[in-house]
């Protein structure tokens, strides 16, 4: 990912998690209520184009759901991966305030800081998630976080 792309990520992280939520219970409540529906026929080979069987055309649409649901999972996880090297107290700060869904200038107003100074800090977070997967620092960190969960 570019810094523009996770810039992104991390704005639209809290409306990402609910809508990966909302659309699993989706695809596991009415996923199996249309194949149970829809019987032998939906195995059988379809003829090129559209369809007028509106049950076909609703697994169609989940399919499609269900992929739009892993590019937006792919997200959420990068950015995940990725929290572990931001160590600044500040940056972690802005940071979860960022995944709880805050806006810039809420978080000024939260933590008492201008807005040039939580967008300088944003940044920061930005360059070092950016810069991530360069020094190496996601196995190391991931390494430490399996070897404390293992040994406790």
């Amino acid at each position: 990912m570019n810094k523009k792309q996770i810039e992104n990520a991390l704005r639209d992280y809290a409306w990402m998690i609910n809508e990966i939520k909302r659309q699993r219970e989706l695809l596991n409540d009415v996923g199996d209520n249309i194949v149970a529906q829809s019987g032998i026929d939906s195995a059988m080979p379809k003829a090129q184009g559209n369809t007028s069987d509106p049950v076909a055309m609703e697994v169609i649409r989940r399919e499609k759901s269900t992929k739009w649901v892993e590019k937006l999972e792919e997200k959420v996880l990068f950015i995940q991966e990725r929290i572990l090297v931001i160590t600044d107290e500040r940056e972690k700060a802005v940071l979860e305030c960022m995944l709880d869904g805050m806006s810039m200038v809420a978080i000024g107003r939260h933590m008492g800081f201008s807005r040039s100074h939580i967008y300088q800090l944003r940044d920061s977070i930005v360059d070092k998630i950016a810069h991530s997967e360069h020094f190496g620092h996601i196995k190391q960190l991931r390494k430490k976080v399996t070897n404390k969960s293992c040994c406790v």
